[in-house]
């Protein structure tokens, strides 16, 4: 794992990068830049273990996938000024994947904001694209699946076997190749500790 190697090629694709040595230093990070926005956060354990809503929700109006919301509240998500999320995987190469059962989450990730922050842990980090689709469906997907009480084949033996459940949570696959035309700012905070799955 080469921590300043995936820094380097996710800058060249366009996305923003830095580094820090733990959780804290990131959500030291997060709340001295977002102020006054609209967030969004998509369902991430990361972010529920780094206490990124409490932190963010002081100083910025913040909507949770994880926190129930009205319908007037949901119209108002579509209109975030800034989106949260984690990674599945992150490859070395600087691809971002993520794996997603109705889509909510990743399309968040692709349009409409201006500016998407990504979270991740070096736990998530993988050699190449292969690996981080392989890593995706194959020790994220089955992780969730058996946190959510889920009964899919993978939570079994934790190996993703294409089900056709109508409980799978892998319907969607995401590769973010570079930043997308659709958000302003797209950038990854690479935390130097193990964080979610």
């Amino acid at each position: 794992m080469n921590t300043e190697k995936v820094i380097e090629n996710l800058r060249a694709r366009g996305i923003e990068a830095e580094y820090y040595e733990s959780p804290q230093q990131a959500l030291d990070a997060l709340c001295a830049e977002i102020c006054g926005k609209r967030v969004v956060m998509g369902g991430s354990v990361t972010l529920r273990d780094m206490g990124v809503f409490e932190a963010l929700k002081e100083h910025n109006d913040v909507y949770w996938h994880w926190v129930e919301r009205s319908p007037e509240q949901r119209q108002i998500e579509c209109r975030a000024q800034v989106y949260m999320a984690s990674a599945n995987a992150l490859a070395e190469t600087g691809e971002i994947v993520n794996i997603d059962g109705t889509g909510n989450r990743v399309s968040g990730t692709m349009y409409g904001v201006e500016c998407v922050y990504y979270v991740v842990g070096v736990n998530k980090i993988t050699p190449d694209l292969p690996s981080a689709i392989e890593r995706a469906r194959h020790t994220a997907a089955p992780l969730n699946a058996k946190r959510l009480g889920l009964s899919t084949p993978c939570t079994v033996d934790g190996k993703c076997r294409d089900c056709r459940s109508g409980q799978r949570i892998c319907n969607v696959l995401s590769v973010t190749m570079g930043k997308p035309g659709g958000v302003g700012r797209c950038k990854v905070l690479l935390v130097g500790q193990p964080l979610g799955y």
